[in-house]
């Protein structure tokens, strides 16, 4: 019976990507209860009930540890000593200080990465062509997270090119999106973005609602959040990413070592368009834009 362990995030999605690595393990030979014993928790995205968790996590010994988002690695990182850990939805490791290379890793973590600096500018340029009107935009970030100011940076940097003033709101739970959300909704012609977290995907039902009843066109990286109402998402498809994942596991409990397992980035990304929300906030989306997404939801 080997031992693994996965801390995915809490909500549904989570719950079906979890059952996504298990398919895909099952497929590899490897059955749970049989041959396996897998620990699971998923996290809520608040950094102190995640250390709580990442400790009961270890305490089952696992042999591998698939973790996903930078702030869960971050947490997990420094407790988990030599056991290796495969990561997916964490954006830049490099940069964040997870990984040597892509190609070399080095240590006891490899995974699968997501985004990079410059999609920050994309995710402003995108919304920006959804919505020409738009002069102001309300980035919701973890400011402690060091791809978070990477994002920024390259906001800044574009939005004086599309007449935009980009504000910056550090935010770690429900009240303060809530906060920065009331407070940037008082002046006209504003739009949202959400940086990926662990705390814009937990709360972003909230954030979603929000942008609606105060008719900000907001734009968010997975499909699924066009799905759940946000006006757009650009970012990747993330499905493959998890099958992936168990491969790396099926890899390592076979005997391969994270430093030999070169870190994947994803290279497709897609694009959504909610028309329904569209409608609801009174936003028109230009037709060239809108020939160009991957989906619209009516």
């Amino acid at each position: 019976m080997r031992q693994i362990a996965l801390w995915l995030d809490a909500t549904e999605r989570g719950n079906a990507n979890l059952s996504v690595i298990k398919r895909r393990l099952d497929e590899l030979g490897w059955v749970e209860a049989r041959n396996l014993h897998i620990a699971f928790d998923g996290w809520t995205g608040d950094a102190v009930t995640m250390h709580s968790q990442a400790a009961a996590l270890l305490s089952s010994r696992p042999e591998v540890i698939v973790v996903q988002s930078n702030l869960a690695l971050a947490i997990l990182k420094p407790m988990v000593g030599r056991i290796p850990i495969v990561f997916v939805g964490v954006a830049d490791p490099v940069g964040s200080g997870f990984v040597d290379t892509l190609a070399h890793p080095g240590g006891n973590i490899t995974g699968f990465t997501n985004f990079e600096p410059a999609m920050g500018a994309k995710w402003l340029q995108v919304l920006k062509e959804a919505a020409p009107a738009m002069t102001r935009v309300l980035v919701l970030m973890h400011p402690e997270t060091g791809i978070h100011v990477a994002f920024w940076r390259s906001i800044e940097a574009l939005a004086p090119s599309l007449h935009v003033a980009p504000v910056a709101s550090g935010v770690h739970d429900a009240a303060e999106i809530e906060r920065a959300i009331a407070d940037f909704a008082t002046v006209p012609n504003g739009g949202v973005i959400a940086l990926p977290h662990a705390v814009t995907e937990f709360n972003s039902d909230l954030i979603i609602a929000l942008a609606k009843r105060n008719r900000l066109p907001s734009i968010f990286a997975f499909a699924y959040h066009a799905a759940a109402g946000a006006l757009l998402s650009y970012g990747v498809q993330s499905t493959g990413q998890f099958r992936q994942v168990a491969e790396y596991v099926d890899r390592i409990l076979r005997g391969a070592k994270p430093s030999e397992l070169p870190v994947q980035a994803a290279n497709t990304f897609e694009l959504a368009i909610n028309l329904t929300t569209a409608k609801a906030i009174g936003i028109t989306i230009p037709p060239s834009f809108l020939a160009r997404a991957d989906e619209v939801i009516e």
